[in-house]
C-alpha cells in the first residue's frame, strides 16, 4: 500500500513536503504524531489522525503516538482564541494513561520492525532546565521565524494576545521533532493541517541544529459539509470513552450523518478498501434512503472502538426506541447505559416507597410525573389506547405498577404514541 496515495484518494491529505513521498517509497520509515492529553479520553476530533497513524503503519512503516505529558502542560495556540487552562502533572499523569490504553485499541504494538511505540514528551523535557534548553534550542530558531507563523500571528492580532508560555510552544513540538529524529531515527512528523507551522519549525530546528534531513505531512482538517466543526453536538464533545460518550449516542452521531458527509467520512474513518466503498456509493445513490453509508460507518467505527458486543447493544438500542423491539433488553444493560441511551428523553424521578404499595398508572403518569399536565388527559389517552409502560399497553387508567415491574431495579420506561418516550427513574 502507498500510504500517500491512500490519503490521497480518502481525501485525508492536505499539505506534503517535496521529497516526502519519494522517502516513503524506498522502504519502512518512521514517524509520529502528537497528542496532547488535555482530558482522560479522546473524541472522535483525534480520529483523523488516529486514521493516519493506522494508514502508516499498515503501508509498513513505523508509527510514533506522541503522548505530550510536556506540551500538555504549554498549550498549543493553533486554532485556539484563548489561553488553555493548564493542568497539573496528577492530572496530567490520569489522562496520559487514559490515552494510552485508548491508543493500543487501534494501533498495533507487537508486529515487530514496524510495531506502534508510545512515547512521552515529559521524559526528555522533566530535566532540560530553562537555561539550557535556551542555549541550546532557543538559538536556532529567530524571533523572526517564531512571529510569521499564521498560529502566532492571528493570536497578537487579537485582543486577548500571547502569553511567552504559549509562544515558546512551537520551540517546544520542535524540539519534540528534533528529539525523536536524534534518538528514534523518526524522520517525519504528521498533524492536522493547523499544525503545518510548529511541524515545519521542528524540520528547521532539526536542519540548523544537526545540518539533519526530516519532512512533514498534514491532513485536512474535518468540517461538516455545512460548514460547522466536525465533532461537536448539542451535547458537547463526542468522546472515544463510554463513561463519557456512551456507545449507543456514539453509534447514533455517526448513524445521523448527512448523506453529503457520509460520502467523505465512509473514506476517513473506516478501513473499508476502495472496491467496497465505491460500490456502497453507487448503492446510496441508487436508494439514499436505505442510508448504507451511515449505517456501514457507524458499524465499522462502533465495532472498532468499542468492540462487536457494545455495538449490538447499541443496535438494540436504536431498534428499541425506533421500532417495535422489547424492552426486556435493558435488563442486561448498566445504569449508565441506560441512561446514555435516553439522553435527550424527558425524564422524572419518583421516590421508590411510592410504587411498594403500588400506584395506578393515572397517578404515575400525572400526579407522581408531569407526563401528562392532568389525570383527566392522562385517563382520556390510556383509555384510547394510546400510552404503554414498559412497551405494554396500558389497559385502563386503574392499571397498577410496583416494584416488580422496574426494569433493572430502577426505570419505567412510558410512552405517548410512538415516538414520545419518557424515562421514569426511581429513587
Amino acid at each position: 500500500m502507498n500510504f500517500v496515495e491512500e490519503l490521497r484518494w480518502r481525501g485525508m491529505l492536505h499539505d506534503i513536503m517535496p521529497g516526502t513521498e519519494e522517502l516513503l517509497n524506498k522502504g519502512m520509515t518512521s514517524g509520529y504524531i502528537g497528542f496532547d492529553p488535555t482530558a482522560d479520553s479522546l473524541h472522535v476530533g483525534h480520529l483523523t489522525q488516529i486514521m493516519t497513524l493506522i494508514h502508516f503503519q499498515r503501508a509498513g512503516h513505523k508509527p510514533y503516538a506522541l503522548v505530550g505529558g510536556a506540551t500538555g502542560m504549554v498549550g498549543d495556540p493553533s486554532g485556539k482564541s484563548a489561553e488553555r487552562n493548564l493542568l497539573s502533572e496528577d492530572v496530567l499523569q490520569h489522562n496520559l494513561e487514559s490515552v494510552k490504553l485508548q491508543l493500543q485499541k487501534f494501533l498495533d504494538f507487537n508486529s515487530g520492525a514496524n510495531s506502534a511505540q508510545m512515547v512521552n514528551n515529559y521524559d526528555w523535557f522533566k530535566n532540560f532546565t530553562f537555561l539550557d534548553f535556551i542555549r541550546d534550542v532557543g538559538k536556532h530558531i529567530t524571533v523572526n521565524y517564531m512571529m510569521a507563523k499564521d498560529s502566532v500571528k492571528k493570536r497578537l492580532e487579537g485582543d486577548t494576545g500571547m502569553s511567552f508560555t504559549e509562544f515558546t510552544y512551537q520551540l517546544v513540538q520542535g524540539y519534540d521533532f528534533y528529539y525523536l529524529w536524534k534518538h528514534n531515527n523518526c524522520v517525519l512528523q504528521m498533524g492536522g493541517s493547523d499544525q503545518w507551522g510548529n511541524i515545519v519549525t521542528g524540520t528547521e530546528l532539526i536542519r540548523r541544529k544537526d545540518g539533519g534531513e526530516a519532512y512533514a505531512l498534514t491532513t485536512q482538517l474535518i468540517k461538516k459539509a455545512d460548514g460547522t466543526k466536525f465533532g461537536k453536538t448539542e451535547s458537547g464533545a463526542v468522546w472515544l470513552d463510554p463513561a463519557r460518550t456512551s456507545t449507543y449516542q456514539f453509534y447514533q452521531f455517526w448513524l445521523n450523518t448527512t448523506d453529503a458527509d457520509a460520502k467523505s467520512y465512509i473514506r476517513i474513518f473506516t478501513l473499508l478498501d476502495r472496491e467496497v466503498i465505491v460500490a456502497m456509493e453507487t448503492e446510496h445513490d441508487a436508494a439514499p434512503h436505505l442510508r448504507v453509508l451511515q449505517k456501514a460507518l457507524a458499524k465499522d467505527i462502533t465495532i472498532r472502538v468499542h468492540g462487536e458486543v457494545e455495538y449490538e447493544k447499541a443496535i438494540k438500542s436504536s431498534e428499541f426506541l425506533f421500532g417495535n423491539t422489547g424492552i426486556e433488553f435493558l435488563n442486561e444493560l448498566s445504569e449508565a447505559e441506560v441512561i446514555g441511551i435516553f439522553e435527550g428523553v424527558p425524564n422524572f424521578k419518583i421516590a421508590l416507597s411510592d410504587l411498594k404499595a403500588g400506584i395506578n398508572a393515572t397517578d404515575l403518569l400525572a400526579a407522581n410525573t408531569q407526563i401528562f399536565p392532568s389525570k383527566g388527559e392522562a385517563k382520556k389517552m390510556i383509555q384510547g389506547g394510546g400510552v404503554a409502560v414498559n412497551k405494554i399497553k396500558i389497559n385502563t387508567p386503574e392499571d397498577i405498577y410496583n416494584a416488580d415491574n422496574l426494569i433493572g431495579g430502577k426505570f419505567l420506561v412510558a410512552q405517548k404514541g410512538k415516538k414520545n418516550y419518557f424515562l421514569i427513574v426511581v429513587e
